[in-house]
């Protein structure tokens, strides 16, 4: 009997294959997930950027998250690039009262600095979206947008992720990667503060915060502990970036492929 937990990915398309919906699927495949994708919008990008990003309406993403609903035993959702604030409402509305586990990755600009969601998106994402996550999982920029204060530092990242549960969500996990000394993370599980450090990977990177929400909603999947899912998931990430070959002229996509 298959037992590959159903994960749902509601993001956005990524021609290159190194971020989004692609990175999400590859990643849940790897850890022996079976995938299922929510397209938000299209973009015609690779390594080196995004030239343009084509929105799918709001009322044909809740239509495609209907139909997937009514009919596979999804068992965790990671959300990604969402882009426009109606499309934040009409999600946190179809999402309410959804039983299993939900990671909000708040997207909201690319690798290579390019916007992939609008100013107005940010409140609805604050006051709609986050109380229905099990998880958000912003980097540092993402943290600063969303609480509205400066996050730069280990301290103020332990700020940050107390801010966001006080917005609703049951947990925060606020990325450190972009850090200069150490790779850390702050999860905050909602009644504790930890601390998830590991080696720096040099290099610039195309797709890792898709990649780690990616596999903590597998480890939710399978029914593990919330800092077993995002302690084994960033091992799984910190592995994939050191695995990454150069592929493009720009930002190294993740090495995805099977390891112990």
């Amino acid at each position: 009997m298959d037992a590959a937990p159903v994960v749902l990915t509601i993001a956005g398309s990524d021609p290159s294959g190194g971020a989004g919906l692609q990175a999400d699927l590859k990643t849940f495949a790897t850890l022996g997930a079976y995938g299922a994708a929510v397209v938000t919008a299209l973009t015609a990008q690779n390594t080196r950027g995004v030239e343009g990003v084509e929105p799918v309406s709001p009322a044909f993403v809740v239509r495609q998250l209907d139909c997937v609903l009514a009919d596979l035993d999804v068992r965790a959702i990671k959300t990604g690039m969402l882009g426009r604030a109606a499309l934040v409402e009409a999600l946190a509305e179809r999402l309410a009262g959804a039983a299993m586990p939900i990671v909000v990755d708040p997207v909201l600009a690319a690798t290579a600095g390019q916007p992939l969601a609008e100013a107005a998106a940010l409140d609805p994402i604050r006051r709609r979206l986050l109380p229905h996550a099990a998880l958000v999982t912003p980097n540092l920029a993402e943290a600063e947008a969303l609480t509205g204060r400066p996050v730069s530092s280990p301290a103020e990242m332990r700020a940050a992720a107390q801010a966001l549960v006080d917005l609703g969500a049951r947990a925060a996990l606020v990325k450190g990667g972009h850090l200069e000394d150490v790779a850390l993370d702050i999860l905050h599980d909602g009644s504790a503060i930890h601390e998830l450090a590991a080696g720096r990977v040099p290099g610039v990177f195309h797709g890792a915060g898709c990649t780690l929400s990616a596999a903590i909603a597998v480890g939710l999947a399978r029914g593990a502990t919330l800092h077993a899912a995002v302690s084994e998931a960033k091992r799984y990430v910190t592995r994939a970036l050191a695995d990454s070959p150069a592929r493009g002229h720009g930002a190294r996509p993740l090495d995805n492929r099977a390891r112990g």
